[in-house]
C-alpha cells in the first residue's frame, strides 16, 4: 500500500498527515477538537482527511483515539476526554471518505510509530511507555501489536503499584500513573511548595512564579534541566517509580528494548538514569536474566500520527 493518512485525535487538536511507506510525513493539516460533540468531532476528522485526500492518492486512513478501541479496530468503546461511548467511528468516517478506515488506541499508535520507524525499528519485541500528563504505552511482541481479547490491552499506566494509594482518574487507587506521570510530578512539586520547603520556594523562583498553584510539569522539567535541586529530586523520584513499574512489565513481556517517550522525557538523563537504576535494582532474578536497555523515543509528537497511518496498511484480524 502506498500513501495513507494518520490522524491523531487529542482533547484539543486533531492532527492529520499523509504518510508514505517509509514513515515520512509529506503533507499536514489540523483542526480543533469539538470534544463535547460526537458528530462535530467526526465531522472535523472527515474534513481534515478530505483536505488531504483532495491532493494525494490516499489508500486508507488510520485514526489514533485516546480510549478503549474494539478488537475489530472500528468502535471507540470509551474515551475519557471526548464524548465517545460505543461510537462506531470507523464506519462513520469510512462512509464519508469512501476509503478504508481503521481506529487504534492513540498510545498503541504512538508505540507502533516508534517500533516501525523510530527508536525500536531494529527489534521485534518492545515496550513503549509515554510519560505525559498521564501514562500511556504499547507493547509489541514478535512484531505484532498486543491488543488483547477485547482490544484494550497494554493500559500500562493503570497497573497498580501501591495498593490503596492515590485515587486515579480510572476509578482505582495506586495506579502507576499516579506516581510516574506529569500529573504526579506537579502534585508532588506543589505539595512541597505549599509545605514551606525552602528548596521548593527556590524552585518556584527559578520557574518565575510565586504561587504553587501555577506550577506545571514543563516548568519543573525546565528547572531541573537548569540544575535546580528540588526539581532534580522530583524528577529523580518520578524516574524511580517509572523504573520499578517497567521492571514489573519486563517480567511479563520480556522486551528486548524499553522506549520512553512523552513530554516528561524531555528531561532525558534526569529521568532515565534513575529509571534504569530502579529497574535494575528491583528486576526479579536480576542476576540471572538479560536486562532490556532503555532508550528515548525518536518521533516526538508525530509518533501517533505516523503509527496510525502505518497501522492502516495492516489488515484487521478476522475474529
Amino acid at each position: 500500500m502506498g500513501l495513507t493518512i494518520g490522524i491523531d485525535v487529542g482533547g484539543t487538536k486533531i492532527a492529520a498527515g499523509v504518510v508514505d511507506e517509509h514513515g515520512a510525513i509529506i503533507a499536514r493539516t489540523h483542526r480543533d477538537t469539538p470534544a463535547d460533540s460526537v458528530d462535530a468531532t467526526a465531522a472535523a476528522i472527515c474534513d481534515a482527511a478530505a483536505e488531504l485526500i483532495a491532493n494525494h492518492a490516499v489508500e486508507a486512513v488510520g485514526i489514533g483515539a485516546a480510549g478503549f478501541v474494539s478488537s475489530d479496530r472500528s468502535t471507540v468503546l470509551f474515551a475519557p476526554n471526548l464524548a465517545w461511548r460505543d461510537e462506531p467511528l470507523g464506519a462513520r468516517v469510512t462512509e464519508q471518505l469512501k476509503v478504508p478506515v481503521v481506529v487504534e488506541n492513540d498510545a498503541n499508535a504512538a508505540a507502533w510509530g516508534e517500533f516501525a520507524f523510530g527508536a525500536a525499528k531494529d527489534v521485534e519485541d518492545m515496550v513503549c511507555i509515554t510519560v505525559g500528563t498521564g501514562i500511556g504505552g504499547g507493547v509489541v511482541i514478535e512484531g505484532e501489536m498486543l491488543r488483547g481479547a477485547h482490544g484494550v490491552a497494554a493500559e500500562l499506566g493503570h497497573m497498580r503499584v501501591v495498593p490503596g494509594g492515590h485515587r486515579c482518574g480510572c476509578g482505582s487507587r495506586g495506579c502507576l500513573e499516579q506516581y510516574a506521570s506529569g500529573k504526579a510530578l506537579v502534585r508532588e512539586g506543589r505539595a512541597q511548595a505549599e509545605s514551606g520547603s525552602l528548596a521548593a520556594v527556590q524552585m518556584l523562583s527559578v520557574c518565575g512564579i510565586t504561587d504553587p498553584a501555577e506550577l506545571t510539569g514543563p516548568m519543573i522539567t525546565d528547572a531541573a534541566v537548569q540544575g535546580d535541586p528540588c526539581a532534580v529530586e522530583l524528577l529523580d523520584d518520578l524516574g524511580r517509580w517509572l523504573g520499578e513499574g517497567v521492571a514489573s512489565l519486563a517480567t511479563i513481556f520480556d522486551p528486548s528494548l524499553v522506549v520512553i517517550g512523552g513530554g516528561v522525557s524531555a528531561a532525558k538523563d534526569l529521568i532515565m538514569k534513575s529509571a534504569v537504576q530502579a529497574f535494575e535494582k528491583v528486576l526479579p532474578a536480576k542476576a540471572n536474566r538479560p536486562h532490556a536497555p532503555f532508550t528515548l523515543a525518536e518521533l516526538g509528537n508525530d509518533a501517533g500520527l505516523i503509527g496510525a497511518a502505518d497501522l492502516a496498511r495492516r489488515p484487521v484480524p478476522t475474529l
